[in-house]
């Protein structure tokens, strides 16, 4: 059985590693991402796993089990992708600071016709920022690829004032969730 990670994340790669998977191939989804952004933001993200999977899956054989994820952050039921600039790095920033958030990561593991397709859900709240640290995490270059422009794995950390759920789950894979996934396909980290 061949395990494919269906992302060129860096965090997903180390978080597989970390799992105790060590022999695994990482082929990032090449086409458009597709979901209806009208769903509500689990449901979402959960079509975009489920997208990047099937579409790695569908150039391996059979036995190919390929995981797929996608993360996002939502404030008041709005999705804040990653920002394009830095001006909409501060904008996202700014919005979040002093304030509860949620992270939704949609999980897919394709395997043939076999399915597995789930999301977890953490809530994130973020201390009060001043401007010179929203500007000065910004220069760090750390927001521009991280939704929601912070990553809680890095230098964002200074920033949460607490989470509840899975750590895991902000940094882009929820991985208690994802074994008992693989575990369905008779995939054993440990």
């Amino acid at each position: 059985m061949k395990l494919i990670l269906a992302s060129q994340s860096p965090r997903r790669k180390a978080l597989l590693e970390q799992m105790g998977f060590q022999d695994f191939e990482t082929i990032p989804a090449q086409g458009k991402e597709e979901a209806d952004p009208t769903l509500p933001p689990e449901e979402y993200v959960e079509r975009l796993a489920l997208h990047k999977a099937r579409e790695v899956a569908e150039n391996q054989g059979e036995d190919a089990v390929v995981i797929g994820a996608d993360t996002v952050v939502v404030l008041d039921g709005h999705i804040l992708g990653k920002p394009k600039n830095a001006a909409e790095a501060l904008q996202m920033l700014t919005a979040l600071s002093g304030r509860k958030h949620l992270v939704h990561t949609g999980v897919a593991v394709v395997c043939g016709d076999e399915v597995e397709l789930r999301h977890e859900t953490t809530k994130v709240t973020f201390c009060t920022l001043t401007q010179r640290e929203m500007l000065a995490y910004i220069a760090t270059g750390e927001p521009m690829d991280k939704a929601g422009a912070y990553g809680i794995q890095g230098r964002g950390a200074l920033f949460i004032d607490k989470i509840e759920g899975d750590y895991y789950n902000v940094v882009g894979l929820p991985i208690s969730c994802l074994n008992r996934m693989l575990g369905r396909f008779g995939v054993q980290s440990i």
